[in-house]
């Protein structure tokens, strides 16, 4: 072989090696092909303001889970803006996904949901059902909905009112989110056992400030005429209470989340009770499932969504001033952020919160 010969030889052999090398690299940043973004787990929240549980207890709890196996996380919070939870998600999917984890924010995790199966990334719908998810990972939210209207009915019959002749407000969750009609359901079934019909049923919405604006046209119309109020979460009883306050009123009333400002409205007997769900259970359970799935495993469920999405459902607890210290031990609420005045220090020592 004559030295020119090896000479371009050695080139090709050289550009060779670059073109695999470039290959290699081109490989490491198209969405999800590469080893690395197929160990990724994309989680989007939905916001902060409907329940202080997403970035204080559900994004540390399944971060922590991933870490711990092994695997690494894009969590990010869509801010209650649904261009937002697009923009995440794209940028997610071009980056690449093992698997993602969405909470729904009115319909947004349906289109995201489409664009991760097209790209064979398994979806799970985290705590709000989301149509065409692979799985759905939340707690039963129909009984939620019996529990809180359990909260009304005991409610009246401590104050010795005829459920039947009780004049109750519904103040419900927003409709675009599909646990909302679940919890509305579960409540009226109990409700209406009991011979409860609504007085008045408001529009149903999330946003705190607008849940105490229509309860409080609600209140006005009914010209004071209130007996109790079903409310569908924590956040939302806070402004109704507010107005019960105002009009120097108090009444049943019901929510959920087992919040620091719901767990302190139980305390002061503004709030008949709270539905404590444990986020951790269902961070738990999303995340082991979701670890199973970057492993290259495929698990049953134990039942089926309403849908016919693959579910695993977790239990509720309805928690009561005599059951607020459950909440703290499990580490689901700090005594700190419950017992901050000393009305509220004096209730959480006859509780033994601590």
């Amino acid at each position: 072989m004559t030295p020119v010969n090896k000479k371009m030889i050695g080139i090709a052999v050289l550009a060779a090696a670059s073109l695999i090398a470039l290959a290699g690299c081109s490989a490491g940043t198209t969405g999800g092909s590469s080893s690395a973004a197929s160990k990724r787990a994309c989680v989007i929240l939905p916001d902060a303001a409907s329940s202080n549980r997403w970035e204080n207890g559900d994004r540390q709890a399944l971060d922590a889970a991933f870490t711990k196996a092994g695997f690494k996380t894009d969590i990010q919070n869509a801010q209650g803006d649904t261009a937002k939870y697009a923009t995440i998600a794209q940028q997610q999917l071009t980056k690449g996904c093992g698997v993602v984890i969405l909470v729904d924010y009115n319909g947004a995790g349906i289109q995201v949901a489409k664009k991760a199966k097209a790209q064979g990334i398994p979806v799970i719908a985290y705590d709000r059902p989301i149509a065409g998810a692979d799985y759905y990972v939340s707690f039963d939210n129909f009984h939620v909905g019996e529990l809180e209207g359990q909260m009304i009915v005991d409610g009246l019959k401590a104050t010795n009112k005829d459920a039947a002749k009780a004049s109750v407000v519904y103040v419900g969750g927003d409709p675009t989110d599909g646990n909302a009609k679940q919890f509305h359901d579960g409540a009226v079934s109990i409700m209406s056992a009991a011979g409860i019909k609504p007085a008045f049923e408001t529009q149903g919405t999330w946003d705190g400030a607008k849940a105490g604006t229509f309860f409080e046209q609600a209140y006005t119309a009914l010209a004071g005429n209130v007996d109790a109020v079903w409310v569908a979460n924590d956040n939302n009883a806070a402004s109704v209470i507010t107005i019960l306050d105002k009009n120097g009123k108090k009444v049943p009333v019901s929510g959920q989340d087992a919040s620091p400002a719901g767990l302190q409205n139980v305390l002061l007997g503004k709030q008949t009770g709270t539905v404590y769900k444990p986020f951790k259970l269902e961070a738990d359970k999303a995340s082991s499932l979701a670890i199973d799935l970057l492993n290259g495993k495929k698990p049953s469920a134990p039942k089926k969504a309403a849908d016919g999405t693959p579910f695993f459902a977790e239990d509720p607890i309805s928690t009561t001033a005599a059951t607020v210290e459950k909440v703290v031990t499990d580490g689901n609420a700090k005594a700190s952020d419950i017992c901050t005045t000393a009305e509220l220090q004096a209730l959480c020592a006859k509780y033994g919160v601590k």
